[in-house]
């Protein structure tokens, strides 16, 4: 009896492995996809990864699916080590009834959510559906509601991150959509709530899939996703690579690496980089990337919402958050996009006790109709709230303009920012010296016979003496204007001073974000 239970095991664990068998896997291939046990095995350490529930089935009846029976019904679940860490893993099957969602997967799912919040692990979703198994009905959408539900309950106690490595439609998008980080693989996942054909049908626009709903448009245009990948295996070494920056739960504090760049490096470079005339555009990451660590930054939402950089680096071997305006893309204005982009990014950082740098040069916000209309009053005070509740060590070194409602938002010290260092370049002020000319001696100019010269002397005259950093350093608003070079030591000196920082918020069940 028990060689037959033993010959049975071996038969199922069998079965299991082979998922839809040899033919559905080979055009997984053709298609530029690895089958979800590939995935799992390049996403782990090395034989680390350790099955749960690999003998489950569906229990559907209908439709003849009581004769069709797999093991593990179409999801791998699990666990194992990413850089010797702990974390949970799933990974849909497309060669396995597409991938679909039954109430057997979705408990397997829960299960590995529940597993994850118990023990403080991060948890990472490689999704390839079909979406919901029609032939399930309401079951399998009572299974995306309780992941719904655990994604919700994770959220800012541990990481969640979700890789689109096929198809996602659906009432499938939205546990994506709840998680930390989203990364996509070009041209083979798509996610959309509804396809193509729908769309043709109510609407009579006339959409590929790709435009709607692939890599690129979720990276560049609709900032659902976070991530790029060329392909499966670039997707599998991105989530490792962003591992090591990330704690394994809300508690854990922040993750170490040696380095051996000097804590007091002086980069001479920095002190010429930024352009003498305020006008002229330079890349914020050249600072970014002179200030941290090795040069190595790791940047989040590339593609979306330009005008502001966010991203991981590391300041004496310890994880960081950064925030900075990028001038080469809208001179750095913050708009709708960027204010939401930097909101989300300041609050995982701040759930996760990372701390969170800085780089201010930032105009305004973006003018213009398309904006007000768009809520850009209730989108930017996103990103005010965000830097207001955080309460992690915040630094913010202004390079440049810190002018209007855009200098309080970018982590003033008005909202409880811990250190602000300025460069001698900062121009600090309600608006542009130009814009306040204009305003400040409208009648006398058009009164005046050599009107722009007279103009020109009173903008040099307004920026000496508001557009500059000494005023707000005199009032204790700037804590010291520094040369640029050596902005990396005097980073480094301020976040050991705030390692213990604590503070607090008033006892409240949650705040209420203008979302």
């Amino acid at each position: 009896m028990i060689s037959n239970r033993l010959e049975e095991l071996r038969r199922r664990h069998a079965r299991a492995e082979e998922g839809g068998g040899a033919e559905r896997k080979e055009r997984q291939h053709r298609e530029g996809k690895l089958s979800a046990r590939e995935r799992i095995e390049l996403l782990l350490d090395e034989g680390t990864f350790e099955e749960l529930d690999k003998l489950v089935r569906h229990r559907c009846h209908n439709f003849g699916m009581q004769n069709n029976l797999i093991e593990g019904d179409g999801f791998v679940t699990g666990y194992g080590l990413i850089h010797g860490r702990l974390v949970f893993v799933f990974a849909q099957d497309f060669t396995v009834f597409g991938g679909s969602l039954s109430e057997a997967n979705a408990q397997k799912i829960v299960k590995l959510l529940d597993l994850a919040l118990k023990t403080g692990a991060p948890i990472i979703g490689l999704n390839d559906s079909g979406g919901a198994r029609i032939q399930e009905g309401v079951v399998s959408l009572a299974g995306y509601a309780e992941i719904f539900l655990r994604n919700t309950i994770s959220s800012g106690v541990v990481p969640q991150i979700s890789a689109i490595m096929g198809p996602c439609a659906g009432g499938a998008v939205y546990s994506p959509a709840l998680t930390d980080f989203v990364f996509m693989v070009n041209h083979t996942s798509h996610m959309f709530v509804t396809g193509p054909d729908v769309i043709k049908t109510v609407t009579h626009e006339d959409v590929t899939k790709e435009n709607l709903g692939g890599a690129m448009t979720h990276n560049s245009m609709s900032g659902v996703a976070h991530f790029l990948a060329a392909d499966d295996e670039d997707c599998l070494r991105s989530i490792r690579e962003l591992m090591r920056f990330l704690p394994q739960n809300n508690l854990d504090g922040v993750p170490r690496q040696t380095t051996e760049d000097p804590e007091n490096r002086m980069d001479q470079e920095l002190d010429t980089l930024i352009p003498a005339e305020s006008n002229k555009p330079y890349d914020i990451k050249d600072v970014i990337c002179r200030v941290v660590d090795d040069g190595y930054f790791l940047e989040v939402a590339e593609h979306f919402a330009r005008n502001i950089v966010i991203g991981f680096a590391r300041m004496a071997g310890e994880a960081i958050g950064v925030v900075a305006n990028q001038p080469a893309h809208l001179a750095g204005c913050l708009d709708i996009d960027s204010s939401t982009k930097g909101a989300r990014f300041v609050r995982f950082c701040d759930a996760f006790q990372i701390p969170i740098v800085t780089f201010e040069d930032v105009p305004g916000f973006l003018p213009g109709t398309a904006q007000e209309f768009g809520g850009i009053i209730r989108h930017g005070a996103k990103l005010l709230y965000a830097y207001a509740e955080a309460t992690v060590p915040k630094i913010t070194v202004i390079t440049r303009k810190a002018y209007g409602g855009a200098y309080c938002v970018m982590g003033s010290k008005h909202l409880r920012t811990d250190v602000n260092f300025a460069y001698p370049t900062a121009e600090i002020a309600v608006m542009g010296p130009e814009g306040a000319v204009n305003i400040l001696y409208r009648r006398e100019l058009e009164r005046s016979t050599g009107s722009e010269e007279s103009r020109q002397a009173k903008i040099d005259e307004y920026r000496d003496r508001f557009a500059n950093p000494f005023v707000a350093a005199e009032r204790g608003y700037i804590d010291d204007v520094i040369e640029p070079h050596e902005t990396r030591p005097r980073v480094i000196r301020a976040l050991r001073m705030l390692a213990n920082k604590t503070d607090t918020m008033p006892r409240k069940k949650h705040g209420n974000i203008p979302l």
